[in-house]
């Protein structure tokens, strides 16, 4: 299938792929992924988590435009995911996100000049809107953070100055598995070490996904018609029906762990403590900002997704058989 209709260049042919963040979480996934059988460059201001990528890796701030451009130049991409981003939530302003706003209009300038450019895929953040808000419109935000507003202003900045070949907006929603770090790899940990606790009986369910599938979706966003993606937004996602506590019990049994009950009332108190700690710069596992998106229902609608990508590769028992053998080998 063409990437993009009326080019004779398929996903069966070796295609040169540029992959920003490549050295992240998602990007290393995507490397491993694609390079076995395409031709694949990873940007990333750091080095690659797996040490096996290195030859994949070129240091590239996206905020020095010239070499941005020169690097892309060179490559000269048939595809590009940008994954690149400063993702904490750590910021005070706008302009502690320099690399989600400023990065994306070096990248579109970098892209304009490309000769071989297909397809480009963007990725930005279900955090363009506030946890259990539902969007009205892929038009539609309401970021509660700086990290948030950042991610709005780089999704306008494309919408502003679009590449001149099919392009698309994905939000991974709470992705997980094999390379993660804060927060989902610390939810693991706790549960593997007997520190998790369940918040009284409070039942929430959100949208999750293991990180395997979410490449699963972004290489079928690649295979896709043009008309089916270009300039449309998708969520990057397993399913809306995620029960935290069904969650870590199910990774809690694997390891013959019973996890308790604690209640919310006395997880407030510690989530205040954590509130507390902050101000003087110490962290503590839980903060009321924390607590709420906890407990908050964020249940996101993954149906135009799973129009493109409907047979996951893995189910939630193998996402987390893979997860736990990959921690096992990285502790």
């Amino acid at each position: 299938m063409h990437i993009n209709d009326g080019l004779m260049l398929t996903m069966s042919d070796i295609l040169r792929i540029l992959i920003t963040g490549g050295s992240g979480f998602i990007g290393t996934n995507a490397v491993e992924h694609f390079a076995t059988s395409h031709q694949v460059l990873n940007l990333d201001i750091v080095a690659p988590m797996n040490p096996a990528h290195a030859s994949f890796w070129r240091q590239v701030d996206l905020l020095d435009a010239n070499a941005l451009s020169a690097t892309v130049a060179n490559f000269d991409p048939h595809v590009v995911l940008h994954l690149a981003a400063r993702t904490d939530l750590d910021g005070r302003s706008l302009d502690d996100y320099a690399a989600n706003t400023i990065g994306v209009s070096n990248l579109l300038d970098a892209l304009s000049a490309t000769r071989s450019l297909q397809r480009v895929i963007f990725a930005s953040s279900m955090l363009v809107c506030r946890i259990g808000y539902q969007p009205n419109s892929d038009l539609d935000f309401c970021p509660v953070n700086p990290y948030g507003e950042s991610k709005v202003r780089g999704e306008l900045l494309v919408r502003e100055r679009p590449p001149s070949v099919p392009w698309t907006l994905v939000r991974p929603t709470s992705i997980w598995g094999p390379w993660f770090r804060e927060p989902y790899r610390n939810f693991f940990d706790y549960v593997l070490k007997g520190r998790y606790f369940h918040m009284g009986a409070t039942r929430v369910f959100k949208t999750y996904g293991y990180v395997g599938n979410a490449i699963y979706q972004l290489q079928a966003m690649l295979n896709a018609p043009a008309a089916d993606i270009d300039g449309r937004v998708f969520y990057l996602g397993d399913s809306s029906e995620y029960e935290i506590r069904e969650w870590a019990d199910a990774i809690a049994r694997r390891q013959g762990l019973h996890i308790p009950q604690v209640p919310l009332a006395l997880v407030r108190g510690g989530a205040w403590l954590g509130d507390l700690l902050k101000l003087f710069g110490l962290r503590f596992p839980m903060t009321s900002f924390r607590l709420k998106n906890m407990t908050t229902e964020n249940q996101i609608d993954l149906r135009s997704t799973f129009a493109l990508a409907p047979k996951l590769p893995f189910d939630r028992d193998r996402s987390i058989d893979v997860t736990l053998d990959w921690l096992q080998k990285n502790p």
